[in-house]
């Protein structure tokens, strides 16, 4: 079986819906709640994405936010390999909430023009 190597947005995508899926539905906000909904949202997500089997480390973020008609604002900045790393957010909401979930994944695999030269030069 070959191993996807490309950060799949569409893959990564379809694991956090199911995480928070599994998480918060049917859930009206409640603040004591919060670090378990959070906790069990990336503990779900990382079990999904380790079973796309991709050499990839991921960094999950979580905001939940009582849904009360104040805004928010998130931004992030990354420096990585734009070719193989890669970013994914999913925005949820329900009558009481709103759940914003990001998966920085990076990849484990590292090619330098260096290694490639190598490789051609001992084949």
């Amino acid at each position: 079986m070959e191993v996807q190597e490309e950060f799949s947005i569409d893959d990564t995508e379809t694991v956090i819906k199911s995480a928070i899926g599994s998480v918060l539905t049917d859930a009206d906000y409640k603040p004591a709640k919060i670090n378990d909904w959070s906790n069990n949202i990336i503990s779900a997500a990382l079990k999904g994405l380790q079973s796309l089997n991709r050499p990839y480390k991921y960094a999950i973020t979580v905001i939940l936010m009582q849904k009360n008609g104040a805004g928010l604002v998130s931004a992030a900045s990354t420096y990585w390999d734009a070719e193989k790393d890669g970013v994914s957010k999913v925005m949820w909401e329900n009558q009481t909430m709103h759940c914003v979930v990001t998966v920085y994944g990076t990849s484990v695999n590292i090619d330098t023009k260096e290694d490639e030269e190598l490789d051609t030069t001992t084949a």
